[in-house]
């Protein structure tokens, strides 16, 4: 693995407020209340949704919860973020759109029959969407969705997407096995990618919304559990060996909640299978000479070039182990996430767990982590997040105070002993 991006571009650094950093949260989730999303529905779609929505029983009790505001209460967000330091957040989806059955991170791609009706769940969502970041002007960068049964489809929704100021980007659904879509290294997909790198659109892959479906046991629980980051991973080495990022060098792609300490070997495996296969396809007559036929000429450069050009983690409740990595990472690559409002996120312990898990991080580099690359990645204006930050932001002194036990009720695996032990 190249080691040519192991120092921070001076370029790149952010200035740093005189005594606190300036966080910008690149994993946080919200959506509407299931009512709320009728009004930005197409009106030939709202008879349907009313009687699906009276039928509908939610399975995620953390949106029956008196806490499930947190997801579309847009004052009551403002002032917790704020409480735990953070001034701004990259939104992800979490309650449920119209026509889905679950979360539509975790819901199956739909059948043909569905297709029309989900679709129309996901635009009223963007659409409700673009109205709540505009309710905190700067401060949010709105994920928004797509499906890809319908290539032209998508693009039309990411154009509009774009106009519409969601600057969070596209989220990538997954194409698990069994589903019946293209994998995504399929060329199938070029247009979607050739408009996101025309408009600077950032694709973002969240963990969970790629794993095929294992059903309710509890051994298929705990397989999911085990499995679900592999299967998120799954898409770099897809766009990577598919040539995307060769054909559309401006395309960027964030891979985020699914760790960051299986980047380096990853990326070390892929340059040896790169370079391995690129090599055999010269020797005609040996058996991998059919695995590397036109490998050289659809990729080109080693993933770990690719890697350091054109993507990035979104690295949520970063864990102490993972912190070490970052120069094998690249620190202009790793944009820090609190995963708010949800349990396993670090709410209402950011500053602990920042304590926790980065105390030696060099002040440069930290803020750089905490809402420098985010703001670039993302297009947030430090100049209006500093002078917030001057006031709520986690101070440089405090963050340098190592913690050494951690809350006795924080629920966040950031704490969790022995997570070192994970191999992606």
């Amino acid at each position: 693995m190249s080691d040519r991006h192991t120092e921070i571009p001076a370029d790149r650094l952010p200035v740093v407020p005189a005594d606190r950093y300036t966080v910008i949260s690149a994993d946080c989730h919200a959506g509407a209340d299931l009512l709320d999303y009728r009004p930005y529905l197409d009106k030939r779609y709202r008879d349907d949704f009313d009687v699906w929505a009276a039928t509908y029983v939610n399975p995620h009790e953390d949106l029956l919860a008196d806490s499930a505001d947190r997801n579309w209460n847009s004052e009551r967000r403002l002032a917790e973020l704020e409480s735990d330091g953070i001034v701004a957040e990259v939104v992800f989806p979490n309650t449920i759109p119209p026509f889905f059955p679950s979360g539509a991170l975790m819901a199956p791609p739909p059948t043909t029959e569905d297709f029309a009706r989900r679709w129309a769940g996901l635009r009223a969502r963007n659409r409700w969407l673009a109205d709540f970041c505009a309710a905190a002007p700067g401060r949010r960068a709105g994920v928004f969705q797509i499906l890809l049964g319908d290539v032209e489809e998508a693009v039309r929704e990411i154009r509009w997407a774009a106009s519409a100021g969601l600057r969070g980007g596209l989220m990538l659904p997954g194409t698990p096995p069994g589903c019946g879509l293209p994998e995504l290294y399929s060329r199938t997909y070029d247009p979607i990618w050739a408009v996101c790198a025309e408009l600077g659109v950032p694709v973002n892959h969240h963990a969970g919304s790629a794993s095929p479906p294992l059903g309710d046991e509890p051994a298929a629980r705990a397989v999911f559990m085990v499995e679900t980051t592999w299967f998120s991973h799954r898409a770099l080495w897809h766009l990577v060996f598919g040539g995307a990022f060769r054909r559309h060098p401006g395309l960027r792609l964030v891979l985020t909640e699914q760790g960051s300490g299986w980047i380096p070997g990853v990326l070390d495996m892929l340059d040896y299978y790169h370079g391995r296969l690129v090599a055999a396809a010269s020797r005609s007559g040996t058996v991998e000479a059919r695995f590397g036929a036109g490998l050289a000429a659809g990729t080109g450069r080693p993933p770990s070039e690719v890697w350091h050009d054109n993507c990035y983690v979104g690295a949520s409740f970063m864990r102490p182990h993972e912190v070490p990595l970052r120069d094998r990472i690249g620190v202009d690559k790793i944009m820090w996430g609190s995963d708010y409002p949800h349990d396993e996120g670090t709410y209402p312990y950011t500053r602990e767990s920042l304590r926790y898990a980065c105390a030696d991080v060099p002040r440069a580099e930290l803020a750089a982590l905490l809402g420098g690359n985010a703001a670039r990645v993302y297009g947030f204006d430090l100049g209006l997040l500093d002078p917030i930050a001057a006031r709520v932001g986690p101070t440089v002194a405090e963050i340098a105070e190592p913690l050494r036990e951690p809350p006795a009720d924080a629920t966040s695996p950031l704490f969790a002993r022995g997570a070192s032990v994970r191999v992606w």
